[in-house]
């Protein structure tokens, strides 16, 4: 079954594209998509991580083995990024998102595309926040003498929106301002808001994406549970892409690609993994009908869920469901290099895209169009589909 054959095109409305004119990236491959194109492509390798340096082990200090390998942030930091000044009070997840907003920013004025403040928002996705802060925070309620004896300066860093907020107030941005949570799936979530945003005239621009902090909290979380797949590595970071309405060719700074749409659903639990394989699939089927985008069009797989144990078989069944009869799209996987990274996966799957259109090292010409994908634990199935700028 193809977008192009199907009666159900008919029936669906065409929903305008969202261009993506700037994309700033934090990973363990390093700043910006030159390093990740390298780390994907194996041309380059990702630093090892000293296991010692994982934040949050014990408040005093005490060694803690960590629990599965890391992946850092590597290259520059957020405070050298940021500068020092104001950063004590602000989580790890924090400060990735303002520098990572910063960096967008920055570029984006460097092209003479910078749009005044009350027409640019953030919108970003997250899992649950900064599992440090609310860990720690949580804790201190029990080991004080009262549950009252607190530190209040930590309670801001424990809110799920504290990283957007607190890059729209550095910057003084007064357009939209959210936070989508949606684990695994937060940044589709937050594309999704954001094309919705942009599209009902709501604003002119959005920095939209994902982060994720590494901390001793998630590292446990993530071993007790066993969720990890045998080899997968736990991984930090995020992006985030400067999103605008698309304007015709010519009258505006070229996009790096277009988002032509960003579904998700919902699977019972109940009913079993091949119930939420099958939902994804017509998830999938409905974003490239809604696109006009062919199945045989996709070039590019990059799947969400490839660090997560068993939930990796049923994205691939999903995929082999919704491309059944026509060709199989290479997979990009981001999990394997930058590690497993959760809200933030969806984000970096589309970097990863984005890094290899980029690429002058890659035999990419005949590519058109790319799929993320992913699905979560609690039934939420989700795509997006992407095509290159000059696409058609």
């Amino acid at each position: 079954m193809t977008a192009t054959t199907s009666p159900t095109a008919r029936a669906l409305p065409v929903v305008p594209a969202v261009d993506i004119v700037q994309c700033a990236v934090l990973s363990a491959a390093g700043q910006g998509l030159e390093p990740l194109a390298a780390a994907l492509s194996g041309r380059s390798a990702v630093p090892p991580a000293d296991p010692a340096a994982l934040p949050g082990a014990e408040p005093a200090g005490a060694p803690v083995q960590c629990p599965v390998e890391i992946r850092p942030v590597s290259g520059p930091q957020p405070a050298e990024i940021l500068g020092r000044k104001g950063l004590r009070a602000l989580t790890r997840a924090d400060q990735l998102a303002m520098a990572a907003c910063t960096l967008s920013l920055d570029a984006l004025a460097e092209d003479g595309a910078a749009l005044p403040a009350d027409r640019t928002g953030v919108v970003l996705g997250s899992s649950v926040g900064s599992a440090r802060a609310w860990g720690e925070f949580t804790r201190d309620t029990f080991v004080q003498e009262a549950p009252y004896f607190v530190n209040p300066s930590h309670f801001p860093g424990t809110l799920m929106n504290a990283a957007a907020g607190r890059t729209a107030i550095r910057h003084g941005l007064t357009g939209v301002n959210a936070t989508v949570s949606g684990g695994p799936l937060a940044a589709l979530h937050a594309f999704r808001y954001a094309r919705n945003a942009l599209l009902g005239g709501h604003a002119q621009r959005l920095l939209t994406g994902a982060v994720e902090e590494l901390s001793a909290q998630n590292a446990w979380a993530w071993y007790r549970s066993g969720a990890l797949k045998p080899g997968t590595p736990l991984g930090e970071g995020g992006a985030v892409f400067a999103l605008q309405p698309a304007a015709p060719t010519g009258e505006a700074v070229r996009p790096l690609a277009r988002l032509l749409a960003c579904d998700t659903g919902f699977a019972d639990p109940a009913r079993g993994p091949l119930h939420a394989a099958q939902r994804l699939a017509d998830c999938i089927r409905t974003a490239l009908l809604r696109s006009r985008v062919a199945s045989e069009d996709v070039a590019i797989v990059a799947p969400g869920a490839a660090g997560r144990r068993g939930w990796d078989a049923v994205e691939e069944r999903a995929l082999r469901s919704a491309f059944d009869g026509g060709p199989e799209p290479c997979r990009l996987t981001v999990q394997p290099v930058l590690g497993e990274t959760n809200g933030a996966g969806g984000a970096l799957q589309l970097a990863a895209v984005l890094a290899r259109w980029q690429d002058p090292a890659a035999d990419t010409e005949g590519e058109r169009a790319a799929l993320l994908t992913s699905l979560g634990a609690d039934g939420s199935v989700g795509c997006a589909v992407v095509v290159r700028p000059d696409a058609g």
